[in-house]
């Protein structure tokens, strides 16, 4: 059986007045699913490159990606995806922020349909802590709580595969970890789990290795894969994880290889 994902030797170049700009170098990697494989770089390595042709939203100039055997030719209907803002609309309410989701892919959110839609959309608000929220607009939320509503609205329609573009690169160090134990809880691999497979891009170490199966460490640009290291810590992890000597020797390794790599990262 094909992995979920499977990226083969791809290269990505863009041009520029100044000539050719490699963002992406022969990158192979292969994610599996139900894995949570996280992208972990310095900034301008190309990660959010490869999560945009994993997505469909760009194409590899050399090589090819694949999602469960099938070249990849455009967004396919089953990913969901969260930018690095949340970028939702202010003229709409938190809940119909949430199912404009469904919106996108042709859904109704008339009659029936609609309300199972509306229903969802609670459910998904209410676990992430933001039901009293619904009828807000975004404007009234804080940052912490806009990205909740974007993680919802990337879920609402039950994507296989959700792929996460540093969407906590923004917020406080508080809100960050809030998040973190949220996303590990419903991303874990458990019975409220609302994503098989998961890509997350993020430069933080210790959110890497706190919220994944394996990082993949890219190397600066043009990016490469340097090194995949698989996480070994059971699930589910409390925030207290990081406080184990487990976690600390899975930090210092992908620390180690950033060093040798002549990348300074956090």
């Amino acid at each position: 059986m094909p992995a979920c994902v499977e990226i083969l030797s791809a290269g990505r170049v863009y041009a520029s007045p100044r000539g050719a700009v490699t963002a992406l170098a022969d990158v192979s990697l292969a994610v599996e699913e139900g894995e949570f494989l996280s992208l972990l770089g310095p900034s301008g390595c190309g990660k959010s490159t490869l999560l945009k042709c994993i997505a469909g939203l760009d194409a590899p100039s050399s090589g090819e990606i694949r999602v469960r055997g099938k070249p990849l030719s455009g967004p396919p209907r089953d990913i969901g995806m969260v930018f690095q803002r949340d970028v939702l609309l202010d003229w709409r309410t938190i809940l119909e922020n949430v199912v404009l989701a469904a919106e996108f892919q042709g859904q109704s959110r008339r009659g029936a349909k609609g309300r199972a839609l509306a229903e969802r959309a609670m459910l998904l608000l209410e676990r992430f802590g933001i039901g009293s929220c619904a009828d807000r607009h975004p404007w009234e939320l804080s940052g912490g709580q806009r990205q909740r509503a974007a993680i919802c609205r990337a879920l609402l329609c039950e994507p296989e595969i959700l792929l996460m573009d540093e969407p906590f690169g923004a917020l406080d160090a508080m809100t960050r970890d809030d998040l973190n134990v949220e996303l590990s809880r419903i991303m874990g691999g458990g019975a409220e789990a609302e994503a098989r497979t998961v890509v997350f891009v993020t430069h933080s170490i210790a959110e890497a290795v706190f919220l994944s199966d394996r990082v993949a460490v890219m190397s600066a640009g043009p990016g490469r894969v340097a090194q995949v290291f698989p996480i070994d810590l059971p699930r589910p992890r409390p925030l207290s994880v990081r406080e184990s000597p487990e976690f600390t020797r899975h930090v210092a390794a992908i620390r180690d290889l950033f060093t040798q790599l002549g990348v300074a990262q956090h």
